[in-house]
């Protein structure tokens, strides 16, 4: 007898599909969901061929802490090439933090971090795709053709004009967060003036560090060489250009569209094996991964309430009767709505095998416990194993991790908000499943050493 799992998907996946089969030409795909189109240049900015100059000015100013209010931290702290484009751990150490990736510690006594990141730090696989509308766990900032600037976001009329994509509105954020990159109190003019919610304070004070660093004005110069956004002097930098050229980078460096699974979409029907074309129907058909996994990236950029486990300091947020801030409301802090509770953005699926861990608060670790949580969301939350969070090594804030968690009353709220159903797998189909979700893996992405540079201009180290 094959032994059933339990596993959970929207309900709507319980109805009889009504697709017409569509397929990618030449692949002889039977499943029961639509495959999406392959991807093309076209579906990125800049056609995929941004400026080369640009690109590596913003490949040094991602990788320099000179960004940094304490000049001890940056982009890269969280977002690396060595950690797969995050940093390996459930919740980043950001601001006072040392080393990298999961040896990164926040320090102990005196010399302890004055407060953690409280979500996961996202990888940035493919996010210079044209399509992408929408930015951070919640969406805080969104395309918004009626703002000025173009965008919506928390620094509302404050967001500068000339930003070229949501990218690069993205990249002037963590530079004003206390906990990130800016510092505390009073301890720099960048902290200060983020602690004053000045975030054109943020942005000048760190253009006119670029200023004051020789060596960035002929890298900006030859970036920006005209037009409206010309660098002659140093007294034109400014941090739109750093946040253009850090998005140019992004975009380019971490690109990856040629999966097994994208081959198969091209064509190439012996790309991918045998396991993965089965977990391919399954994914596209009875586990209904692809209602919200969907389109050429796997995401619908929509936001749901996944009964994901809440681990880490939270958002602020406080459910009724509690006032410690350790829950994280999600959607709901963007659009006020209690509708919008404990919902997060869909992510990509793109490289999916190499960005744990995974959720807001990256509370599982490894990809088979995402998957059996998404298909048996309330079992899962109800019996989640504090052991897949990975936290950073310290002394004094252990008590912080799982307080709601911990906390049945906060557990059932998170559970009242799941849209999930529950569908069964046979654990062959699950093997397949996973075993597709690995096809996702472009391997150009598995070493990512050359995106790392030697040096950068400010001269500070690239390392602790």
């Amino acid at each position: 007898m094959v032994r059933k799992l339990r596993y959970a998907f929207p309900a709507a996946f319980l109805l009889i599909f009504s697709y017409t089969i569509i397929a990618a030409p030449g692949t002889g795909y039977q499943g029961q969901g639509p495959l999406p189109a392959p991807v093309t240049d076209s579906d990125y900015y800049d056609d995929g061929s941004p400026n080369p100059d640009k690109v590596e000015l913003g490949k040094l100013l991602f990788f320099d802490k000179i960004l940094s209010g304490n000049l001890n931290i940056s982009c890269a702290t969280c977002h690396h090439g060595l950690t797969d484009t995050g940093d390996g751990l459930s919740l980043p150490v950001g601001e006072g933090g040392r080393g990298l990736g999961v040896t990164r510690d926040t320090g102990s006594g005196v010399d302890a971090i004055h407060e953690r990141v409280p979500r996961n730090a996202q990888p940035i696989f493919n996010l210079g795709r044209k399509d992408f509308d929408q930015s951070f766990h919640d969406g805080r900032i969104q395309i918004c053709p009626s703002e000025p600037s173009g965008f919506c976001s928390p620094a509302g009329d404050d967001l500068p004009q000339g930003l070229d994509n949501i990218l690069a509105a993205q990249a002037l954020f963590p530079v004003t967060s206390p906990a990130e990159m800016a510092g505390q109190g009073e301890e720099n003019d960048q902290a200060m003036a983020a602690a004053a919610n000045d975030l054109p304070l943020v942005w000048e004070i760190i253009a006119q560090k670029l200023r004051d660093e020789e060596s960035y004005l002929p890298l900006f110069q030859t970036a920006y060489p005209d037009g409206p956004s010309a660098v002659n002097t140093a007294d034109d930098i400014t941090y739109v250009h750093a946040a253009n050229a850090i998005s140019a980078f992004e975009a380019q460096a971490w690109r990856f569209d040629n999966s097994p699974f994208d081959r198969y979409l091209r064509g190439d029907t012996n790309s991918i094996s045998p396991a993965a074309k089965r977990g391919m129907r399954v994914f596209y058909g009875k586990g209904g991964c692809a209602d919200c996994h969907s389109g050429k990236f796997q995401t619908d950029q929509d936001f749901h309430a996944i009964a994901m486990p809440q681990i880490g300091p939270g958002k602020g947020d406080n459910l009724d009767g509690y006032s410690d801030g350790h829950d994280d409301f999600g959607r709901e802090r963007v659009t006020g709505k209690i509708a919008d509770r404990f919902k997060f953005r869909t992510p990509t699926l793109r490289n999916v095998a190499l960005t744990a861990p995974y959720g807001h608060a990256g509370s599982f670790d490894t990809l088979e416990a995402v998957v059996r949580h998404n298909l048996d969301s309330l079992n899962s939350l109800d019996g989640y194993d504090q052991g897949q969070a990975v936290m950073p090594s310290r002394l004094d804030l252990d008590a912080q991790d799982f307080v709601v968690m911990n906390d049945p009353t906060r557990v059932a709220a998170i559970a009242a908000a799941n849209e999930l159903a529950t569908v069964e797998l046979s654990e062959k189909q699950f093997d397949d499943l996973i075993e597709f979700l690995h096809a996702l893996t472009d391997p150009a992405a598995i070493d990512l050493r050359n995106d790392v540079p030697a040096s950068v201009p400010s001269g500070l180290p690239l390392a602790d």
